[in-house]
Formats: C-alpha cells, sequence, structure tokens
C-alpha cells in the first residue's frame, strides 16, 4: 500500500485536468456559436481557429485525462474496497456517473460542431458549462466531509447553490444585452 498515495495523487491530478477540459469546451462551443453570427471573413477565421482548439483540448487533454481519472479512481476502490460500503462514496460514484454522461454528451456536441452543426444557443452553453461546476462542488465537499454531512442540509445547500448560479448567468445575460 506504500505506492497509495501515488495513485491518489494521480488520480486527483487527471481530476483536476479533466475539469479543465470541461470548464473550458463549453467556452469555446460559446466563442463558435457567437462567431458564427460574425460577418465574413470573420467568421470563417474565428470558426476554423476554435475549431482547431477543441479539437486539440478535447483529444489530447479532456478525454485522456478522463480515462486516467477513471483508472486511478478503479485502481483505489481495488485497494480500498471498503469505501464501496459508506454512503459518501455511493454518492460519489453517482455524481461520477453524471459527469461521465455529461462528458458523454459534451462530446456529441462537440462532433456536431465540428462538422458546422449548431443547434444550440450560446446562453444554453452558458447554463450546459455549469453542470460540472456542480458535479465538482459536490464531489469535493463528499469526499472532503464524508460522512460528516447532513443529508437533507446538502441537498438544500446543492438546490441553493444551483438557484445561484442561474440566477447569476440571468444577469449575466442582461448585463452583456446592455452593452
Amino acid at each position: 500500500m506504500e505506492y497509495y498515495n501515488y495513485i491518489k495523487s494521480l488520480h486527483i491530478i487527471f481530476v483536476i485536468t479533466w475539469f479543465a477540459g470541461l470548464f473550458y469546451i463549453p467556452r469555446l462551443f460559446i466563442y463558435t456559436i457567437e462567431a458564427s453570427f460574425k460577418p465574413e471573413p470573420a467568421k470563417t477565421i474565428l470558426i476554423d481557429q476554435f475549431k482547431l482548439m477543441m479539437f486539440r483540448l478535447w483529444y489530447i487533454i479532456t478525454w485522456p485525462s478522463a480515462i486516467l481519472t477513471i483508472f486511478f479512481g478503479s485502481w483505489l476502490l481495488i485497494l480500498v474496497p471498503n469505501w464501496l460500503k459508506e454512503d459518501w462514496m455511493i454518492v460519489k460514484l453517482f455524481f461520477v456517473l453524471i459527469l461521465i454522461l455529461y462528458h458523454i454528451k459534451t462530446h456529441l456536441i462537440f462532433k456536431q460542431i465540428q462538422l458546422g452543426i449548431i443547434n444550440y444557443s450560446s446562453n444554453f452553453m452558458r447554463i450546459w458549462n455549469e453542470i460540472a461546476t456542480i458535479v465538482l462542488f459536490s464531489v469535493v465537499f463528499l469526499v472532503v466531509l464524508k460522512n460528516n454531512i447532513s443529508w437533507i442540509y446538502s441537498i438544500l445547500s446543492l438546490i441553493g447553490f444551483i438557484i445561484a448560479i442561474l440566477v447569476l448567468i440571468k444577469i449575466y445575460k442582461k448585463v452583456r444585452k446592455n452593452d
């Protein structure tokens, strides 16, 4: 078990890089969507650049980080199987499943945008971007506080956090409209 801390460190590093990719890719979606309304030649120049940036981010950072996060996290569960009996770990794994589904849906959006298909507004993408934030907050608090938290308080806090994010997005949209 002397290598446990190395595996845990690698897991944390790849969680961070995975989230970096998940946080940035929707921003690139937003920039691409907004560039699609620009006049030529700016439209083509910007969209081509954003597509290249998305491609590199997605395939060089985000996908490898997701795979390595899951690999090292699974390895940790093999080393400490008793965690699977803990409530906090079951809830964490539920959020990890949500994150994997989010990643897959984001991949589908990425593929559409790479083909020049834009089915979402930039406002939708701003909201979409916050799903990863909600999962990150939830997982970090679960891992740090483990069984020392009140589940009712946690759920109410999460709902409050989601509402706050949605309100901030709405405020941002109004401020941006006035610019």
